[in-house]
């Protein structure tokens, strides 16, 4: 009882003065935290002796030198470590310029161009076939393996020409009937054994390999798989080209010194060249065309080692080569191809490609001759279908050519495409390689152009698609911009079947939002709707309807605008898969909080988002993942913090009310909207400066108690009690006294219910820290809250005393001591003559009872009581495992009687050197924090009314560990 009988009196006014900060007047030219940060880039290099770094440019000329960088004296340890991993640096020469070669050579087209990797999966998935794929795969020879030492050059040569012949001649089995996963596993085989053959050193069964491979380039008995073969032929082609340049390449090294980057072939050297021709003189000596095409065109880079104008003699022969090649469809691929390896070794020989593109076109009308159309009888091919498969190859080619070219070529090759009948397969391609501001320019002239197509071959819709893809990258003249769009929809309307429809509308919607109004707008998901109900047909159409939307929304982002499109909501209605329809939900909701600034009270967006809102909200089930309930709530949040009726507080509580009703499913929501209307009451208090009207008194009221009903339906315990303290703060700033002593209670009841386990992050965590912290900034809260005059003195501080001495607390647990300790420093302060802080216009208990000696005397019994618990606990501690909580305990509570009590008292006074004492007795005190706590006291000895201190330092001995 003598702790708080001899409390401190505490002048709290003198000690903030006293505990301020010096203020230094401040030189606006010195360093200032918060001023923009400079930051100095420093570039270093790996050198051969470790720690060796040099600087080599500098982005800041500031002379300010930064505080972390300056530990590292310049070398910033990450980039050492990316430079000793770097495979770059740490490879022998010839990997490491072989490597920055390639690299050097793959950009020499820019970033812009579109590499053919990228349309490989495109191309794999798009064109497939059910029917069954033969291949012939290659068995191997025994020839020429067993060669004497002796043997003459001329019989070696023999040998290897014999072992090119027997492959010609039959050394291969076919394997029938594969479907087409297993065909591609095959050739997947073929292409791990060409890598096989090559490490092993047996170079003439790597080259059997790759003729072989390219000879199944001719074969087009499932015509509908071969743009997939030609992907997966040429892969196959691409290792063999490049592991025949890295062995050349590998030849050059002398001294361990590589070939610079732009070597000339005066400096390969013979041995070398000499691989190199031989190379070519096997390819020459293959028979058969197809396969001496594609094996010559995937070493064109080898010419390289041979001649500085190899690569540009080459390309006009292998492009006249390709005449040769009756069947149109595999003549355009082995042009397409020639056209790839030229862009990776040539790309400035744009002749070459353009020349091949002219014979192509040359031959165009063979598509549509006797031998095609025989054919494709044969194969139940239908000529629309038959004219896809060349589109990825023309693509191909045209973009080649349309790279960085001029205008006037384009316009040259649009005109050469215009003379050619029936064109559309042409044109489609011309508009998907050409640049979208050449496109767009000329849009009407592509209009007429689509128009004249013979719609038998290839569909007039493809045609406008391709158009409508062009315009959503680049404008066309502001003068046609809407003949354009009324000409493209006179056709996309008339189309009969939904999934031609849907693919066409799809992309022109882009087009029409960028460049129109909202009735324009309107009039095209209009006409999506009427197309794409009958039968249900919306149903096979989700991802375009999506597209659609995110379009819309994409341009209007205006909410007032988009709402008040007339169909837009209609058009929602159709997405009746609910996993879809919650996605676009979804969508519109970021698109709302992402764009939206202004809170808005709009009746029409409300209803719309509330709507959208529900529905996703009624999408959670038992199954609902925790993470995707997460993002439904923020996105709701996200609403419910925009939606602001300025000074209608009352309609902003109806708000919150049916908000709740509608979203009961999800925790956070409800939160949110607690949190919400605590704001609402306490925006009311600044309105009203306080002083509340009857009218205000009683709208404060029906605030808390939404509140008060709201809190118990949340399943997390600590979300519970936070929010019962948060909320009866609000009740006791709004002068509500009895409605905060009802969160109070509540709060007090709940916390036996705190399990000793809790999930955080998923992972299962001891609650007795959450509960301390919960627990300290409830007291801090008891301090203002006024007694009722119906219950005890401080009802609610003993109320909460004996939950806590109830409390079941783990064994190794410290955390009821120390919850004791700081309720000390609450009676502490709540035996000041006037306390440390108060809420505007409510009474405290200093005011209350003005230091009256029965309210003292029952603070005293109090802390008797709570003494009396701190030092059995410590008396507990007294075996050999618990001797350092005993120690950290007994400072903790030295701490507190050195802040909060009058040491003047001998018996307090005694009570804290025996403290001091108990805390070094078993040496697991921590000498540097009773050093500092020792200096603290003579610090304090030497200010007015604090000379005691002096004394007590003095009986406060320190003791060495040992």
């Amino acid at each position: 009882s003598y702790f708080l009988r001899h409390a401190r009196t505490r002048n709290y006014v003198s000690e903030s003065e006293a505990c301020k900060l010096e203020s230094v007047p401040l030189d606006f030219g010195d360093y200032h935290p918060l001023k923009p940060i400079t930051v100095t880039e420093s570039k270093t290099k790996k050198m051969n002796r470790k720690g060796s770094t040099s600087s080599t440019s500098s982005s800041s000329s500031s002379s300010m030198m930064d505080p972390l960088s300056s530990v590292l004296d310049g070398t910033d340890p990450l980039s050492l470590f990316a430079a000793a991993a770097d495979p770059v640096t740490t490879a022998p020469p010839t990997d490491g310029a072989r490597r920055k070669r390639d690299k050097d050579e793959s950009s020499a087209v820019g970033s812009d161009f579109e590499p053919w990797s990228s349309k490989r999966g495109e191309i794999l998935a798009r064109y497939t076939t059910t029917e069954k794929l033969s291949i012939n795969l290659y068995m191997g020879s025994e020839k020429g393996k067993a060669t004497t030492t002796g043997s003459a050059v001329s019989e070696k040569v023999r040998t290897r020409l014999e072992e090119l012949d027997d492959l010609e001649e039959g050394s291969q089995k076919e394997l029938l009937n594969l479907t087409q996963q297993d065909y591609m596993n095959r050739i997947e085989e073929l292409n791990q054994s060409l890598k096989d053959a090559w490490s092993s050193d047996q170079k003439v069964k790597a080259l059997k390999i790759v003729i072989q491979c390219s000879k199944l380039l001719s074969d087009t008995t499932v015509i509908q798989f071969y743009p997939s073969k030609f992907v997966l032929i040429t892969d196959i082609l691409d290792t063999f080209g490049k592991l025949v340049y890295e062995r050349i390449l590998s030849m050059c090294v002398d001294n361990r010194v590589s070939l610079p980057d732009n070597f000339s072939p005066e400096s390969v050297n013979d041995t070398a060249k000499e691989t190199c021709l031989n190379w070519f003189f096997k390819i020459a000596s293959i028979r058969e065309l197809i396969p001496r095409f594609y094996v010559e065109a995937a070493i064109l880079k080898c010419n390289k080692f041979l001649s500085k104008t190899g690569i540009s003699e080459c390309l006009p022969r292998l492009t006249s080569m390709i005449r040769g090649i009756g069947d149109p469809l595999v003549a355009v691929y082995a042009r397409a191809y020639l056209c790839r390896v030229g862009m990776e070794v040539a790309p400035q020989l744009k002749e070459s490609l353009n020349k091949n593109f002219f014979d192509f076109l040359l031959t165009f009308k063979q598509i549509h001759g006797d031998t095609v159309q025989n054919q494709l009888v044969v194969q139940c091919v239908e000529i629309p279908l038959y004219l896809t498969l060349y589109s990825p190859a023309i693509d191909w080619i045209l973009q080649c050519i349309a790279y960085h070219a001029p205008d006037v070529l384009l316009t040259e090759m649009m005109e050469r495409c215009k003379k050619l009948g029936n064109n559309a397969l042409l044109l489609n391609s011309v508009m998907s390689a050409f640049r979208a501001e050449f496109i767009a320019a000329r849009s009407m002239d592509f209009i007429g152009m689509i128009k004249e197509c013979d719609e038998s071959g290839f569909p007039k819709h493809l045609l406008f698609r391709s158009l409508g893809l062009n315009l959503a990258l680049a404008d066309p003249p502001e003068n046609d911009r809407l003949q354009i769009l009324n000409e493209a929809w006179k056709v996309i309307t008339k189309l009969k079947n939904p999934q031609d429809y849907i693919n066409c509308a799809e992309v022109w919607v882009e087009y029409t939002c960028r460049h129109f109004t909202k009735r324009e707008v309107n009039t095209v998901l209009a006409d999506v709707i009427k197309h794409m109900t009958p039968d249900r047909a919306f149903e096979d159409a989700y991802p375009q309807l999506q597209s659609i939307i995110q379009k819309v929304i994409t341009y209007i982002y205006d909410f007032a605008l988009l709402f008040s499109v007339e169909k837009f909501l209609p058009f929602l209605d159709m997405f009746q898969k609910e996993s879809v329809r919650v996605e676009v939900c979804k969508c519109i909701m970021e698109s709302f909080i992402k764009h939206q600034q202004e809170p808005t009270k709009d009746p029409v967006i409300l209803n719309a988002l509330l709507h959208i809102c529900k529905t996703m909200h009624d999408s959670v089930n038992a199954l609902t993942l925790e993470d995707e309930k997460r993002m439904l709530a923020a996105l709701i949040n996200g609403f419910i913090k925009m939606v602001s009726f300025g000074r209608d507080f009352e309609q902003q509580l109806s708000f919150y009310v049916e908000a709740r009703s509608m979203f009961c499913n999800l925790e956070p929501v409800l939160v949110q909207l607690i949190h919400s209307v605590n704001q609402l009451a306490m925006e009311t208090r600044r309105v009203m400066k306080g002083n509340h009207s009857r009218k205000t008194a009683a709208f404060v009221r029906a605030c808390v108690a939404f509140c008060f009903i709201t809190i118990p339906s949340l399943s997390s315990i600590f979300t519970r009690l936070n929010l019962y303290l948060h909320s009866g703060q609000v009740a006791l700033a709004n002068q509500c006294l009895s409605q905060a002593d009802a969160f109070f209670k509540a709060a007090v009841s709940l916390v036996p219910e705190v399990p000793k386990m809790i999930s955080v992050d998923g992972k299962m965590r001891p609650s007795d820290a959450f509960l301390l912290e919960f627990l300290c900034n409830f007291f801090s809260t008891l301090l203002v809250v006024p007694d009722h005059p119906e219950q005890g003195v401080l009802f609610l501080v003993r109320g909460l005393l004996n939950v806590i001495q109830d409390y079941t607390w783990e064994d190794n647990s410290d955390d009821k001591v120390r919850i004791y300790t700081n309720v000390l420093h609450l009676l502490s302060a709540m035996t000041q003559e006037t306390f440390i802080y108060h809420v505007d216009k409510v009474d405290s208990n200093d005011t209350l009872y003005g230091g009256d000696s029965k309210f003292l005397a029952e603070i005293n019994k109090l802390s008797e009581t709570v003494v009396s618990q701190i030092l059995d606990h410590l008396k507990t501690l007294g075996k050999e495992e618990t001797l350092r909580r005993q120690s950290q305990l007994a400072l903790y509570f030295f701490n507190t009687i050195l802040a909060h009590g009058d040491l003047r008292n001998n018996r307090l006074n005694q009570l804290s050197v025996n403290l001091w004492n108990l805390a070094q007795k078993h040496g697991f005190a921590d000498t540097k924090t009773m050093v500092k706590t020792l200096e603290y006291i003579k610090r304090r000895s030497k200010q007015p009314e604090m000379s005691h201190f002096t004394d007590l330092a003095l009986r406060l001995p320190l003791q060495s560990r040992t």
